[in-house]
């Protein structure tokens, strides 16, 4: 099993030390979900939320929530972010809200971290909107799908 590097040899937590890592371009991709009922999702598909444009608070939301997560993640390294992109797309099937955020820097630790905070802010600001009309609504399917950079290489989910 692989060494987690977030603890010394003593087994106490640390911020893991890149400062001998090679400066690469860095990419991650991670997704999220919010399944709702279809009368809710009517709501934000129809423009009916009384709270307002859903998606494109929650669009902010994530973009702020992928710029601040170092504060929010205690071992996380505060990173130069240089392109953080959401996609919130409604889906009949879930039904609900997919969301997909797209997380880029020139650095020397990877943004998994910052894409998931991402995604994460972005769905519970879509349940932040919405809990008035239904309260029962779920975030679902968290996850990395594509980790780009760095000394390990690619990662994507499924290959």
């Amino acid at each position: 099993m692989a060494r987690l590097t977030h603890f010394d040899a003593d087994g106490h937590a640390h911020m893991v030390d890149v400062s001998d890592k090679d400066v690469t371009a860095r990419r991650a991709i991670a997704e999220s979900a919010v399944r709702m009922r279809p009368e809710t999702l009517a709501l934000v598909t129809e423009g009916r939320a009384k709270k307002g444009d859903v998606l494109g608070v929650a669009r902010l939301a994530g973009i702020m929530g992928a710029k601040r997560c170092a504060d929010l993640i205690p071992l996380c390294h505060p990173l130069p972010i240089s392109k953080v992109t959401l996609d919130l797309t409604p889906d009949a099937d879930l039904p609900g809200i997919r969301i997909r955020a797209d997380v880029r820097t020139t650095g020397q630790t990877g943004v998994e971290m910052e894409a998931l905070t991402a995604a994460t802010v972005a769905a519970l600001t879509v349940y932040d909107m919405l809990k008035a009309a239904e309260k029962s609504m779920e975030i679902v399917a968290t996850r990395v799908v594509l980790k780009e950079g760095g000394k390990s290489g690619r990662y994507e989910a499924g290959a």
